[in-house]
């Protein structure tokens, strides 16, 4: 069986430290659309609902903050999620501005393969997000 799907696009969810911090690197920094902040169905908390394209950012903040975090080590510190893809058209300006803004580089732009260029830095809570651009068409 294969899924059918109706939206062509991934949610995903962000259990988050610190609202304010994650809404300035998504909201203000990427430029993620704020749609809303919602009280979490489950638990006792909030969800602040971003949009990057047609894919839902939930960036989940409960108001008793797990002590567990994930494996440090980036991508390779661990298994399961362990790293968010965004395609950018802008990959070097969007690096730029994520080094003026002292946010954590973890891998600097570089090619990875002909027209294949990429750029990974660090959430607020450590959650590395990846930048791709593979270039214009020729």
């Amino acid at each position: 069986m294969a899924i059918a799907l109706s939206k062509p696009a991934v949610d995903l969810g962000i259990v988050i430290r610190d609202s304010e911090a994650s809404l300035a690197f998504y909201r203000d920094l990427l430029g993620f659309r704020f749609e809303a902040t919602i009280a979490m169905p489950i638990g006792s908390g909030v969800m602040h609902r971003l949009w990057c394209g047609d894919s839902l950012i939930k960036l989940v903040r409960f108001d008793e903050v797990p002590t567990a975090s994930a494996p440090p080590g980036g991508i390779a510190g661990g298994t399961g999620f362990r790293y968010l893809t965004i395609h950018a058209a802008n990959l070097a300006e969007v690096m730029a501005e994520c080094k003026a803004a002292g946010v954590t580089i973890v891998t600097p732009p570089r090619e990875i393969r002909p027209g294949v260029t990429i750029g990974m830095v660090e959430d607020p809570d450590g959650n590395v997000v990846e930048f791709v651009d593979y270039g214009t068409p020729t």
